[in-house]
């Protein structure tokens, strides 16, 4: 077994030294996270609560990607949830749940990937908790939004455009 001599000399603790050298590894990773527009409509209360049909439920997503710097962008992954009856509508909910991305030294196709696919689906699960309370918080059945393959998604994007001639390098902003 090692004593704690061996460990320490196998640890360079020169600050000079730096860490893997020049700093030109691809780097991504999500900085924060936050609700940056929430809207919840319940427009037919008290009597909506007394209908007995099934609703009808329509979700819609969108997500965009802002610069803010060169290293850093902005992802909006925007849902809009509704639910609706014969007699009316039973609630509106408008979310635009954003998060700050950090990209360092990663080309275009994988830092677009990265905006359009992986940060959505780190963000998707905070967003849909956010739905569920809010819909719960109306007075419903929290609104439990099944999880989602934002790769598939993005790859089935990638690949409409390429058939619509828009060639094969993405461009930034949204994709719905």
């Amino acid at each position: 077994m090692a004593d704690e001599g061996d460990i320490l000399t196998d640890i360079n603790l020169d600050p000079a030294a730096g860490g893997n050298g020049a700093d030109n590894g691809p780097v991504a990773g999500l900085i924060a996270q936050y609700i940056k527009d929430l809207s919840v409509e319940n427009p037919n209360a008290p009597t909506c609560y007394q209908w007995t049909d099934q609703p009808n439920v329509d979700v819609q997503f969108n997500i965009a990607a802002t610069p803010v710097n060169d290293e850093v962008h902005e992802v909006e992954l925007k849902i809009t949830a509704g639910a609706k009856m014969p007699q009316g509508n039973l609630y509106l909910v408008e979310l635009s749940y954003g998060g700050l991305v950090g990209l360092r030294n990663m080309p275009e196709q994988h830092s677009h990937a990265f905006l359009y696919a992986e940060a959505p689906r780190l963000l998707f699960p905070f967003a849909r908790r956010v739905i569920a309370d809010a819909t719960r918080d109306a007075g419903f059945a929290p609104l439990m939004l099944d999880p989602m393959d934002f790769g598939a998604l993005y790859q089935q994007q990638m690949a409409a455009r390429q058939q619509q001639g828009e060639g094969e390098s993405p461009a930034p902003g949204s994709m719905n």
